[in-house]
C-alpha cells in the first residue's frame, strides 16, 4: 500500500491533435515520392467519408460542445426512461406472418416461453386472416405479454379483432398497439391516405384500453424502398404531426395524442447511424412536444426498431446472422424500448422453427448474457456518436420543415415529394453498391461459390400494390446470379494468368471473385506462348477473355496475346488491371476494357454476360 495515488498514465505526454496529424503524415507519405507529399488538408480530405445523405464522417472527433444531458429527461437523447435495475432490457418483440393458426399459435407460445416478451402480428390475405386471431392467441395471457398488430390491407379489421380479444379474454393489464398508421398504408399501397378512422380509435383506446397506443408511426415502409437516415427521421416527425393536427381538430389534445403514439423504425448494420438515428428521434419528437404544449415528462418517442429487411439477403443468407446482431446490438445501445431481429431465412420465404429460434436468441444473448440493456445510453458521451446525432438531428429537422412547406406529410407522399427524396437516395446508394463502396459480404465480396439454397415455406403471393417499391440492397447481384443460373451451359470467362504464379496471383484471385459475384465460371490457363493460350481458350469454348498478370508482363505479353486471341475469333479480351500498364499504343485495337477496384461491378458484369451469350 502506497499513499502515493496509481496513475496509469502518468509518464505519458498528452497528445494533441497536431501530434495525431503528424503521425497520419507519415502513413500516407510513407511510399510517395519526395516533393509529392500530402498535405494535412489533402489527407484529410482522403480520411473523410460522406454518406448517402451527405453527412461527412470526421476520421477524428474530440471534445464536443453537444450538450450531454441525462437519460430519462427532456430532450431524450439518452433515452425516456433511466436503468435502475439490473433486469431492466428491452421488450423482445417476435414478428409472426405465417397464415397456418395452428403453426403459428405453437410459434408464438414457443416464443413466449423461451425469451421473447412480446408478439407482433401481420394480418392480412398474405399473412394471417383476421379471423384467426383468436386461435393464434389462443396460448397467450393477456395481461402477461403485449401484443400489436399491423395489416397492409385493412388496418382497422386488425385492429377491431385485437380489441375484441382482449375484451373476450378480460384482460384488465391490456398492453400493445393497434397499429393504425393511414400514411404508411398509403405508401405501402398506393392507395389515397385515409385518416378518418384514427381520431375514433384514439378516443376509444385511452377510455377503455389505457395500456394501449393506438396509433404507429411506421418508418419502415421508407426504409424498404431505399429511405436514408435523414429522410427516415423527417418522415417520421413528418407523419406524427400530420396524426397530431388530426388529433386536435377531433378534440384531442397533444398531451393525450403523446401517449397514443409509438414509432416503428428500421436497424441496420451500421451500428453508429443507427444508434444516433434512435437518439435524433427522441430529440426531435420531444421538440415537437415542446411545441406543442406537452408536459416534460410526457415528451419522449417510444421507439419499435425492427432489423431492417432491405439489408437481408437472399444468398449467402448465413451472414444475416451476423447482420441481424449488429442491427439488434445498435438499436438496444440507441434506447429503443422495442426490438424485433427478423430471421436469417427472411427472403427465402416463412421462417421456420430454427430460424425464429436464432433471430429470438440473438436479442436474448443480447439482453441476458451481454447485459446491454443495463446500461442508460451506452453510447452516450462519445464524440463521435454526439456529433453525428447532432448533424443527423439538424439535417433531418430542415427536411422536416421542407416537408411542411410543402403542405405536410399527406401532400408530401400523394404529390411525389417522397419519392422522388428516396430515388435521389437511392440513386446514391446504388452507385455505390455498384462500385462496392458499400460492400455486402457474401454478395458483391467474398461470394460463396458452392451455396446450397436455403429450404423455406414459400410466402403467399400478395395482392399487387402500387405505392413505394421495396428492395432489397442485394436484389442487383442476385438478379446476375439468377441470370448465370439459368443460362446452359453456364456463362464464363476465361483467365489467361500470363508469367508464373507471383505475377498474376494476386489479379487472379481479385477477378475470380468478382466474376464470381455474378454466377460465373473462370476456366483459366497458367503462362504460355501466345498460340498454346489460344489453343486452351478455344479448348474452353469461352468467347469472354481476361488476361491477368503483373505490369512488367503485361508490357511484354498483353498486346500480343490479346491481338492472337482476336486473330483466333475470340469475341472480348480485358485486362485485368490498366491498359496503360501494356505501355503500348495498340492496346486499345486489341484490349476491349478493363477490370479493377472501384469499376462499376454491376456494369461490368451485365456487359460481360451480354458478350458471352448469358440468358435474358
Amino acid at each position: 500500500m502506497t499513499d502515493t495515488p496509481l496513475q496509469l498514465a502518468g509518464d505519458f505526454a498528452t497528445p494533441t491533435r497536431e501530434d495525431w496529424e503528424v503521425e497520419v503524415l507519415k502513413v500516407l507519405n510513407r511510399r510517395r515520392p519526395e516533393g509529392k507529399e500530402l498535405t494535412i488538408e489533402q489527407a484529410m480530405k482522403r480520411l473523410r467519408t460522406v454518406t448517402v445523405d451527405q453527412l461527412t464522417i470526421e476520421p477524428l472527433y474530440t471534445e464536443t460542445d453537444v450538450p450531454l444531458g441525462h437519460p430519462g429527461v427532456m430532450p431524450f437523447t439518452r433515452g425516456t426512461m433511466v436503468k435502475t435495475s439490473p433486469m431492466t432490457g428491452w421488450d423482445i418483440r417476435q414478428l409472426h406472418e405465417d397464415p397456418d393458426a395452428e403453426f403459428t399459435r405453437r410459434e408464438i407460445l414457443a416464443d413466449l416461453e423461451r425469451g421473447a416478451s412480446s408478439v407482433w402480428l401481420r394480418t392480412g390475405s398474405d399473412a394471417i386472416a383476421v379471423d384467426d386471431l383468436p386461435t393464434v392467441l389462443g396460448s397467450v395471457q393477456p395481461d402477461l405479454a403485449p401484443i400489436s398488430v399491423s395489416s397492409v390491407e385493412d388496418q382497422v379489421a386488425a385492429a377491431k379483432a385485437l380489441a375484441a380479444f382482449w375484451k373476450g379474454s378480460g384482460a384488465r393489464n391490456a398492453r400493445g398497439n393497434l397499429g393504425l398508421d393511414a400514411l404508411a398504408l398509403a405508401a405501402r399501397t398506393g392507395d389515397a391516405p385515409d385518416l378518418s378512422a384514427q381520431a375514433e380509435w384514439v378516443s376509444a383506446t385511452i377510455a377503455e384500453l389505457p395500456g394501449v397506443r393506438a396509433l404507429t408511426v411506421d418508418v419502415l415502409p421508407y426504409d424498404d424502398a431505399g429511405a436514408g437516415d435523414v429522410d427516415q427521421l423527417a418522415f417520421a416527425i413528418a407523419t406524427g404531426v400530420a396524426y397530431l393536427r388530426d388529433l386536435e381538430a377531433a378534440g384531442i389534445a397533444p398531451a393525450a395524442a403523446f401517449g397514443q403514439i409509438a414509432f416503428r423504425v428500421s436497424a441496420n448494420a451500421d451500428q453508429f447511424s443507427t444508434v444516433a438515428r434512435l437518439r435524433a428521434l427522441r430529440r426531435l419528437w420531444s421538440r415537437i412536444g415542446e411545441a406543442s404544449g406537452v408536459p416534460a415528462n410526457a415528451r419522449g418517442a417510444v421507439q419499435h426498431a425492427v432489423t431492417s429487411w432491405r439489408m437481408i439477403t437472399r444468398d449467402d443468407p448465413w451472414v444475416n446472422l451476423l447482420r441481424g446482431t449488429i442491427a439488434t446490438f445498435a438499436a438496444a445501445v440507441g434506447g429503443a424500448e422495442i426490438i424485433t431481429c427478423l430471421p436469417f431465412d427472411t427472403a427465402w420465404g416463412l421462417p421456420d422453427e430454427f430460424s425464429r429460434r436464432m433471430a429470438r436468441n440473438t436479442q436474448a444473448i443480447a439482453s441476458e448474457e451481454s447485459n446491454i440493456g443495463r446500461v442508460s445510453d451506452p453510447a452516450g458521451g462519445s464524440w463521435y456518436v454526439e456529433e453525428l446525432t447532432e448533424s443527423l438531428a439538424a439535417k433531418a429537422w430542415a427536411a422536416f420543415q421542407a416537408i411542411e412547406a410543402a403542405g405536410g406529410m399527406v401532400t408530401a407522399l400523394t404529390s411525389g415529394l417522397v419519392a422522388e427524396r428516396i430515388g435521389t437516395t437511392n440513386a446514391e446508394r446504388n452507385a455505390r453498391l455498384a462500385t462496392r463502396k458499400l460492400p455486402l459480404t457474401g454478395i458483391s465480396m467474398f461470394p460463396k461459390p458452392d451455396e446450397e439454397p436455403v429450404q423455406a415455406k414459400p410466402r403467399p403471393a400478395a395482392p399487387e400494390r402500387h405505392g413505394l417499391v421495396p428492395r432489397r440492397d442485394s436484389d442487383v447481384f442476385e438478379a446476375l446470379r439468377d441470370r448465370a443460373a439459368a443460362s446452359d451451359p453456364r456463362p464464363a470467362a476465361f483467365l489467361a494468368c500470363l508469367g508464373a504464379r507471383r505475377d498474376f496471383g494476386g489479379r487472379e484471385t481479385f477477378t475470380g471473385a468478382l466474376l464470381g459475384v455474378g454466377g460465373i465460371e473462370r476456366p483459366s490457363s497458367e503462362g504460355g506462348t501466345p498460340e498454346e493460350i489460344v489453343a486452351r481458350v478455344l479448348e474452353a469454348g469461352a468467347n469472354f477473355v481476361i488476361l491477368c498478370s503483373s505490369a512488367k508482363v503485361y508490357a511484354e505479353q498483353a498486346v500480343p496475346v490479346a491481338r492472337a486471341l482476336k486473330d483466333a475469333g475470340v469475341g472480348t479480351v480485358y485486362i485485368a488491371g490498366r491498359k496503360t500498364e501494356t505501355a503500348s499504343d495498340e492496346v486499345d485495337s486489341v484490349i476491349d476494357g478493363e477490370v479493377f477496384d472501384g469499376m462499376d461491378v454491376v456494369g461490368f458484369l451485365t456487359t460481360a454476360m451480354d458478350r458471352i451469350g448469358a440468358a435474358q
